[in-house]
């Protein structure tokens, strides 16, 4: 088997068991799972709402989870754990599934959309889509998106921080889809920027208060002798213009 066929037949089978962990948890408030092998088998974490509904009495139903996934899909040895869920709100499968038991109980999808959408931005996400498709209100089917906040299409932030869920219901005109994206608040993106605010001139602790004056010790007075002065005599003199003027 070469590598492209390799990944593509891993990305199916984890598809495969991500669908039958979604319909048999449906009541314990499926949030996603994460397969990862290790060397002593296959490490299996289920994110949930309710972990005890997961887990059974006595650990049964996490028993039959085992054993469904080593007989079904192949999947060596595998040890299951359960994690809970913090904040379902940020989980796009919960939302998902809300969307979707909302519609099936029989609320209006506009009501049920901007319902679920208020919910994720309260919490705090940056970002949030929801995309309901099928037959809405006539028989031609259609799509509506209830969106807000920042929500990039493309690049690293799209691809790696967003989450993504799809959940889908069955009614009386067909089926209708459930479409989920969640940008959480976590999410680093490479082009934001981190401006600091400057303080105002007033508020600025001033530097001269907090400095203490130095002590110096006093200078020592030097006595600087006074110089002599010596009285001269002079003559009373009188100009030459005045003897001329006489003659």
């Amino acid at each position: 088997m070469s590598i492209v066929k390799r990944f593509i037949t891993e990305s199916i089978k984890k598809t495969e068991i991500d669908e039958f962990l979604q319909k048999k948890l449906d009541r314990a408030g499926y949030g996603g799972v994460n397969i990862s092998k290790t060397p002593l088998g296959t490490h299996v974490v289920i994110y949930a709402m309710r972990p005890g509904l997961v887990i059974g009495r006595g650990g049964e139903t996490i028993k039959e989870l085992a054993s469904a996934l080593d007989q079904n899909f192949k999947v060596s040895n595998p040890q299951i754990s359960v994690s809970e869920i913090e904040v379902p709100e940020f989980n796009a499968y919960v939302i998902a599934s809300r969307v979707a038991s909302a519609l099936q109980r029989g609320v209006h999808f506009r009501r049920a959309g901007f319902w679920a959408l208020n919910q994720v931005m309260e919490a705090g996400a940056l970002g949030a889509e929801i995309v309901i498709s099928g037959k809405l209100t006539t028989e031609r089917a259609r799509f509506e998106k209830f969106r807000a906040g920042y929500f990039p299409r493309c690049g690293e932030p799209a691809l790696v921080a967003m989450k993504k869920a799809e959940a889908h219901v069955q009614l009386k005109p067909g089926i209708i889809g459930v479409r989920v994206k969640i940008m959480p608040p976590d999410a680093v993106f490479p082009d934001r920027i981190k401006i600091c605010e400057a303080l105002p001139p007033e508020e600025k602790p001033a530097v001269a208060e907090q400095v203490q004056p130095v002590e110096r010790a006093p200078a020592k007075e030097l006595s600087v002798p006074e110089p002599e002065v010596q009285a001269t005599e002079v003559a009373d003199e009188q100009p030459e213009d005045e003897s001329e003027a006489k003659q």
